[in-house]
C-alpha cells in the first residue's frame, strides 16, 4: 500500500487583511513616533510589520495616507479608553475621581509610550489630532467632575475647560519630565497632582473667588 507523500513547505499562509491592518498600523506608530513623518519610510514600516512594501501600499495608499490612519487610529483607542474609565465610578468622592483618573492617564502613556510622541508629530504637521483629543475628553471630564464639585458648592462654570486643560498639560509634562536622577514613583506624581489641583482650586474658591469668576 503506497504511503501518502506529505506536502513540503509551500508559500506562506496569506494573512487576512484585518490583521494584516493590524500589523502595519502597530508598527507605523512605532515608526512614526521614533522618526517623525519625515524620517520614516514605508520599508521601515512594512519589515517592523512582516509584510511586503507592496503590501502596505496596497492595505493604505502612499505613506500620508498611513500616517493619517495611524493617528485617526490612535486617537480613537486613546478616547476610548480614557472617556470609558473618566466616565465611570460614580461611587467615588471628588478626589478619589481625580486621582483614580491621573491614574488612567499615566498607564495609558505607560501601555503605549508612542501615544504621545506620535501625536505631538501630528501636531507639529497640521493634524491637529492631540487638541481635538483633548477637547473631546474634556467634555468627559468636565460632565464628570462638575457632578462631584457640586457637593462643595462649587460651579466651575466655562472654568473648569481651563481646569481641564490645564491637567491634561500638568500629567504631559510630568510625563515626559526628564529627571536628573531616578524619577519619583507614579503614585507619588499621582498625588502630587491630586493634591495640586483638588486642593487648589477649593483654596482658590475659598480664599480668591474672583480668580474663577473672571474665567466663568
Amino acid at each position: 500500500m503506497a504511503i501518502p507523500r506529505k506536502r513540503g513547505p509551500g508559500r506562506p499562509r496569506k494573512l487576512p487583511v484585518e490583521e494584516q491592518r493590524a500589523l502595519v498600523l502597530a508598527a507605523a506608530r512605532q515608526v512614526f513616533a521614533t522618526s517623525g513623518v519625515q524620517g520614516a519610510t514605508i520599508e521601515q514600516i512594512a519589515r517592523q510589520a512582516g509584510l511586503s512594501r507592496q503590501a502596505v501600499y496596497e492595505l493604505f495608499g502612499d505613506k500620508a495616507a498611513l500616517f493619517e490612519q495611524t493617528v485617526a487610529d490612535l486617537e480613537e483607542q486613546a478616547y476610548a479608553a480614557i472617556a470609558e474609565l473618566g466616565s465611570g465610578d460614580a461611587d467615588l468622592d471628588l478626589k478619589s475621581w481625580a486621582r483614580k483618573n491621573y491614574g488612567n492617564l499615566f498607564a495609558f502613556v505607560a501601555e503605549h509610550p508612542e501615544a504621545l510622541p506620535l501625536l505631538h508629530e501630528a501636531e507639529r504637521t497640521g493634524e491637529p489630532a492631540l487638541t481635538r483629543l483633548r477637547a473631546r475628553l474634556a467634555e468627559v471630564y468636565r460632565e464628570a467632575s462638575g457632578r462631584r464639585w457640586a457637593e462643595f458648592g462649587v460651579e466651575p462654570g466655562r472654568a473648569d475647560t481651563a481646569l481641564v486643560a490645564m491637567y491634561f498639560a500638568m500629567v504631559e509634562a510630568l510625563v515626559g519630565l526628564p529627571w536628573p536622577d531616578e524619577p519619583p514613583e507614579r503614585d507619588a506624581l499621582i498625588d502630587l497632582l491630586t493634591e495640586f489641583t483638588i486642593g487648589g482650586v477649593l483654596r482658590l474658591y475659598g480664599q480668591t473667588p474672583e480668580v474663577i469668576d473672571r474665567v466663568r
